[in-house]
């Protein structure tokens, strides 16, 4: 009898769906990704649909889009009578463990007063066995660099930034300053390291979810990751001559800029430095997806490993003046998916690119599916086994991308003055398809961008006498989407005199 099919399920956070040097990228090399996209599959246009992390994730491991998990920011409890891909997988004799984090924000109903958890938003997935587990407080990894005699810092949640002493790139340094842990010890090695020493100890079909930090910030690479590109060569920014004209563009945009948090520093060296050392994480986390890869082919255990290699959401890196994930541009949220199904149903499609339109709530009905496992009525995705096997693209499948935004701040009202919005207000919905781009927002002026003719989004066409048509189809199309996918958890379900009967469908 074979052995069952286990699963590595990746993600890179913060990571750009353009960066990867099968796409021609005009600068980062992605080599191990793109040859396991080359025994794989790579999904095209794939897109998160949430950010930041918290939500995100909540709708990646939950199948569920934003408006029915409702973990909305980081630190929205996800509510506990969700499921999950972990709690089905372990149901099914599966080991579901955690190298990194979810970033789950915990239920307080459900959870006792003093746990801890309650005191972050970086808890752990209900259902998973965390087996080294960190996040902002790496504190495995911190250890292991202690007992290897490195410095470490009071605070460990600085040790991922932590550089060598002396001026930076923009102050005059010939390359950006390098972590001053060497590769070979740094957090993602480490991971790797242990997810390897997991799967070398277990016996047990397992789904193994490693999440990377990298290339989310801090922007320290080690060497020789730190120098691999040069701030002078990066790709410019797509931006006007200043943050104020960008603003214009919005009233959301505006307030989003005025917010140091979230604006480009105006030191052009600089910015070139952070997207330099960004691209140089990208490629050191390319370089430990290759040794993981090495090692499973080395041990035997290529054949029956599914590989899911994904990220959470993008980042603007300058882009519209803005840093890290946010809003509604296509930076924040095209995010690249490469499967890799060792299944001889999957021999035919092996170096496939596949161009539909394909969501991070797929995730899990797709796990779910390839494993024999059925996918709860909750999940708003579809199984992606159909693209794997080359058979027919599923009937209707989505001719859109669809995604949220909630800017809410239970801590601070600064938005809603701004604004003139109440805290349930600060809410924006994104539908886009190969040609256009529609922003609805609950109580701002809408957003609607030819995609063909103005692939940037700069120029809002919404108010143009000319895409009226274009504006109702987008709007009905997203009140249709939204109907679509109200939570429906229970309303497949009728009593009846001979008791409850079930009656399962697709949402589409």
């Amino acid at each position: 009898m074979s052995k069952p099919l286990d699963i590595i399920f990746i993600t890179a956070d913060q990571w750009r769906g353009d960066c990867l040097s099968r796409l021609g990228h005009p600068m980062v090399k992605t080599p191990h990704l793109d040859a396991l996209a080359a025994e794989g599959v790579h999904f095209k246009r794939h897109y998160a649909n949430a950010v930041p992390c918290g939500p995100s994730r909540a709708s990646l491991h939950t199948g569920m889009y934003l408006q029915n998990h409702r973990s909305g920011t980081n630190g929205t409890p996800l509510d506990a009578r969700h499921t999950n891909w972990a709690k089905e997988v372990g149901a099914a004799g599966y080991d579901p463990v955690l190298f990194g984090y979810t970033d789950t924000s915990q239920d307080p109903r459900d959870t006792d007063p003093d746990n801890p958890w309650l005191l972050t938003y970086e808890g752990p997935l209900p259902g998973i066995r965390p087996v080294c587990m960190f996040g902002s407080w790496p504190t495995q990894w911190v250890e292991y660099l202690k007992a290897k005699g490195y410095e470490t810092p009071e605070d460990i949640r600085f040790a991922y930034g932590m550089r060598e002493a002396g001026p930076d790139y923009e102050d005059g340094a010939a390359h950006p300053k390098p972590l001053i842990y060497p590769q070979t010890d740094d957090d993602t090695s480490f991971l790797v390291n242990r997810l390897i020493e997991y799967i070398d100890s277990t016996d047990k079909p397992f789904v193994a979810h490693a999440s990377f930090l990298r290339p989310h910030p801090p922007f320290v690479a080690p060497e020789p990751f730190n120098a691999m590109y040069d701030p002078e060569d990066v790709p410019g920014f797509a931006r006007h001559a200043t943050p104020a004209e960008d603003g214009a563009q919005h009233p959301w945009l505006a307030q989003q800029l005025s917010k140091k948090l979230y604006r480009a520093p105006a030191n052009e060296k600089k910015l070139r430095r952070l997207k330099a050392v960004y691209y140089g994480l990208m490629s050191l986390v390319d370089h430990e997806i290759g040794r993981l890869v090495a090692h499973l082919k080395a041990s035997g255990r290529w054949d029956r490993t599914m590989i899911i290699f994904t990220s959470d959401h993008g980042e603007q890196m300058g882009d519209h003046w803005l840093l890290g994930k946010c809003g509604y541009f296509d930076a924040s949220y095209q995010i690249p998916l490469i499967i890799r199904d060792p299944r001889k149903a999957a021999d035919g499609t092996r170096g496939k690119t596949v161009t539909r339109f394909t969501e991070n709530i797929d995730i899990m009905p797709t796990m779910l599916d390839t494993l024999g496992l059925a996918t709860p009525v909750q999940c708003d995705g579809a199984s992606l086994r159909p693209f794997l096997e080359g058979k027919p693209d599923p009937k209707n499948w989505r001719n859109e991308a669809h995604w949220e935004y909630d800017f809410r701040d239970p801590t601070d009202d600064a938005d809603e003055r701004a604004l003139d919005l109440t805290l349930h207000q600060c809410t924006m919905n994104i539908i886009r398809n190969e040609k256009w781009k529609y922003v609805h927002f609950t109580k701002l002026p809408p957003l609607l961008f030819d995609l063909e003719n103005d692939p940037q989004e700069f120029v809002n066409r919404a108010g143009d006498p000319a895409c009226m048509p274009v504006l109702l189809d987008m709007t009905q199309k997203m009140l249709s989407w939204r109907m679509n996918h109200d939570e429906q958890t229970l309303t497949h379900i009728s009593l009846t005199d001979d008791g409850p009967v079930a009656r399962v469908s697709r949402r589409y």
